[in-house]
């Protein structure tokens, strides 16, 4: 006579006592895969002899359960290699801080009769125009810059208009018009800035400049 043995799937009852209650899920790898090992061992205890586990699905769930703790370590290994380089990307920005830079606006600001301003070319020109606006939008004065390479270009404005006047301190815009054999040549407009301070956030490093946005490290094109 065979002796009964218990089903080979486990009560319900049994169930909740290896995995908790829905409040008590597990929150990490390492508790998933201590519930699950618990719950293989239960299983197999409690397997009907005649009609045993099924080996190709054991393998199955501890494949799967593989696959979790690895992503889960991988998950760690990556957060830690992000905070490592956003650590030396703070060293680097605090380094520039008091430093100009050249990053991507058509902004110019006007202090103690000086400003600092640039563009980027594509490729080289063999004329250039730059020219400056005030707040209102008109032309306050042209600066034939002549031929240049392609790459970053600062250039330096006394202050004065077309007449020679010196101009009030404060905000004023330019753009820029270059040409190559006739052909015009798209230039990419550059502010500069002084770095006053460095900020660190859940988007990164960003350099705050005196007077302007704060900027990404990327978009720094020269420092000055």
């Amino acid at each position: 006579m065979i002796p009964s043995v218990s089903s080979a799937t486990p009560s319900k009852a049994l169930l909740d006592s290896v995995n908790g209650t829905a409040a008590a899920k597990p929150t990490t790898a390492a508790d998933a895969q201590d519930r699950f090992l618990k719950l293989l061992v239960t299983q197999m205890k409690n397997q009907d002899p005649l009609n045993p586990l099924d080996n190709a699905q054991i393998t199955s769930q501890l494949a799967q359960l593989s696959t979790v703790t690895g992503i889960d370590k991988m998950n760690a290994t990556l957060n830690t290699m992000v905070a490592g380089n956003q650590a030396d990307d703070s060293y680097k920005a605090a380094a520039m801080i008091g430093h100009a830079v050249m990053v991507p606006g058509s902004s110019i600001d006007l202090s103690q009769g000086t400003g600092l301003m640039g563009f980027e070319l594509p490729q080289a020109a063999d004329a250039v125009t730059l020219n400056v606006r005030d707040a209102s939008g008109n032309l306050v004065r042209s600066l034939n810059l002549g031929a240049q390479g392609a790459g970053s270009v600062p250039v330096g404005w006394d202050g004065k208009d077309s007449a020679g006047n010196a101009l009030a301190d404060g905000k004023y815009s330019f753009d820029v018009s270059a040409t190559n054999g006739g052909a015009k040549v798209d230039a990419t407009l550059m502010s500069v800035g002084e770095v006053s301070s460095v900020s660190v956030g859940p988007s990164g490093v960003k350099l705050n400049l005196r007077g302007m946005n704060a900027v990404a490290m990327s978009d720094v094109r020269q420092i000055i």
